[in-house]
C-alpha cells in the first residue's frame, strides 16, 4: 500500500442551520493550501486546510491534520 501526503481545502456552509461541507479543493503545498483557505474565507461560513494520508491505489484518505482553520469548521476526527 502506497501513501502520500495531500494538502486539500475544504469548505463550509450552513444549510438549515448545519454545517455541510462544499467541494474539496487540492493545493500542491502547505503554503499554497494555507494561502487558498485564506482567500476563501470571505465567501463561506469556514474554510479549513488539511494535509491528509491518501492511498494513492484506493484514493482513500486518512490521518488529517489541521493546517488552518477560518470561521466555523466540522470535525474531520469525530466518530
Amino acid at each position: 500500500m502506497s501513501t502520500a501526503e495531500k494538502f486539500i481545502i475544504l469548505p463550509y456552509r450552513k444549510n438549515r442551520g448545519n454545517l455541510v461541507p462544499g467541494e474539496m479543493r487540492p493545493a500542491s503545498s502547505v503554503a499554497s493550501a494555507e494561502k487558498i483557505a485564506a482567500s476563501m474565507a470571505s465567501r463561506f461560513v469556514g474554510v479549513a486546510a488539511y494535509a491528509v494520508m491518501v492511498d494513492e491505489e484506493s484514493g482513500d484518505m486518512s490521518s488529517p491534520r489541521l493546517l488552518a482553520k477560518h470561521g466555523e469548521i466540522a470535525d474531520l476526527n469525530a466518530a
